[in-house]
Formats: C-alpha cells, structure tokens, sequence
C-alpha cells in the first residue's frame, strides 16, 4: 500500500508545549488518587534490557510484576519487556498471572540492521510465546525521506508477528522536530501498528509530555478516520507518581475513557513502579516508607 506521508499536518510547536502543561495544573487528590495510582500500576510494563540480564534477574523481575507488594491488594503489572532470548523463562515463570510477555526486537534498539535480520529477531520472540512485539524503526531511513521503506518495514514485522500485538518505537528523540513525529505516528499507525511508543529509554529526550500529547492527538484523528483503535506508550523518564497521573489526565482528556486500561495506554517506566508503591503504602498507612524495602529494577 502507497500512502502519502510527505503533507502530514504542520506542527505549532509552542501551542503544543502550552496545552501540554495545562494537564500538570490538575489537582488529584483522595481516592481519586489511590484509583489514579492503581490504575497507572496496572499500565507499566516492568522492564529489564541490560547485557548483565541474567535468567535470575528475569525471573525476580516477573515475581515482582506478578506481586508489586504482596502487603497490600493491588494489581499486577501489564507486562514483563525483555530480550527475545528471555520470552520464554518470562512465560514460564508467569504462567496464568496474566502479566503479558514482550519482547523487544529489530535490533533493537539502533533499528540498524537488515529485514531479514529484524524478521528472524520477531519471529524468535514470537515462536518463544511473546504477546507483544516492541519494534523499532529505522530512523536513518525516515530522516532520508524514504517513507514508504518505513512503513513497508512496519507492515511486514506486523504480519510476522502473528497474534502477538505490535508497539511500534519512534525514538522520537532522535527525530528532531514535532512535525517529523507526526509524521512518523501516522507511518506506524497506517501499517499497522497496535501501539506507538515514544522511545527506547535508551535516547534523551524520551516520554515528554508535549511528544505524547502530538502522538496521542494523531491517534485520535486516525480514531475519527477510520474507528480503530491505537494504543499508546510513553518510555524513558517517567519516575514518579506525580507526572504519572499527569500524563493519565492527558489521556483521558485526549482520547477518553476507553483508552483509560492497560488494553491501550501502557506506561515504559519501570523506576516508575517503586514510586507508585512508596505512594499507596503512604495512603494505606500514612508513613512514607523508606525506599529500600523494594528491589532496584
């Protein structure tokens, strides 16, 4: 399919970081707050991609997604991230936790490599009993206005991934302007693309709030389009409770609430998960407990 990328809608890039801030004026307080911060637990995928990963970690790192805090009756988390080579301990340790499984691939996360390459990295994840495919574009390829090469790329890594659902990472870092990521949203979307993520967590600036609010913005207009539905995950830099909500205002006031589960909004920020944890046992017993009584991920 033949599409026409090159006369996406312009970008107002001060209007856009203006309506963006509104969202941080919100006051969220009670239990309106509690069911915020459940609700954003319920959305993070708990994620470790190091070289010094280790089948132990792995599995730590599910006992944890599968039990945040075994003192208070909370949710679990979405999702375990990992490298193809870990799907399969991941799956096996959650067993019918629910916690989905994803699997970065495409060589993730520079994206440099060739198909054959990226098609034999999903398929190894997916054969393993990945849920989720995290894929990266090729960045070098868009900046030299080779659309059509990204979204054709897109498309074949969406139908190798079968049944598992397809996020599709811009790094938007490293695109440069907030028409480009506009742009690069609607190339994922129309190929394909069951969630837009904004980063690896590997380049700076990842998860802001204005690139979020441009993918979530082109998200709602493909919605008005087409009535299909996209999801959507900010990665990198989302630590605490407090921006966490903020960006969950944003999403309700966006895009509404039927984006409002894990189904289609998902948080990448696993220093995220501590945090939220500090905040509902401060709410449950009204002491901020001390940060060291849960594991670093």
């Amino acid at each position: 399919m033949e599409l026409d990328f090159k006369n996406t809608p312009k970008i107002d890039q001060v209007g856009l970081v203006e309506r963006a801030a509104r969202f941080k004026t919100r006051s969220i307080k009670k239990e309106a707050k509690i069911q915020g911060l459940n609700l954003a637990l319920s959305m993070i995928d708990l994620t470790t991609l190091e070289g010094k990963d280790t089948e132990g970690k792995v599995k730590q790192l599910c006992y944890k997604a599968m039990h945040p805090d075994d003192s208070l009756v909370i949710p679990t988390v979405a999702a375990i991230c990992v490298y193809p080579s870990y799907v399969a301990i991941a799956k096996k340790t959650l067993g019918t936790s629910g916690v989905k499984v994803a699997a970065v691939a495409t060589a993730f996360p520079s994206g440099n490599s060739n198909l054959k390459v990226k098609l034999e990295d999903t398929r190894m994840a997916v054969d393993a009993g990945a849920d989720e495919i995290d894929m990266v574009i090729s960045r070098g390829k868009f900046h030299q206005g080779e659309y059509q090469f990204v979204y054709d790329e897109i498309a074949t890594i969406k139908e190798a991934c079968g049944k598992a659902r397809l996020k599709v990472i811009l790094e938007t870092g490293e695109l440069g302007t907030a028409d480009n990521v506009r742009r690069a949203s609607e190339i994922a979307i129309w190929a394909g693309a069951d969630f837009i993520k904004t980063s690896t967590g590997k380049i700076s600036p990842a998860a802001t709030m204005p690139v979020t609010l441009l993918m979530l913005e082109a998200i709602k207009d493909h919605y008005l389009k087409t009535g299909k539905m996209v999801g959507m995950k900010p990665a990198g830099g989302i630590s605490d409770s407090k921006t966490a909500l903020q960006f969950l205002v944003m999403l309700r006031e966006t895009l509404g609430n039927d984006w409002m589960t894990n189904e289609w909004f998902r948080f990448g920020a696993s220093r995220l998960t501590n945090d939220i944890l500090l905040q509902l046992r401060k709410q449950a017993t009204g002491i901020y407990q001390s940060g060291d009584y849960f594991s670093k991920d």
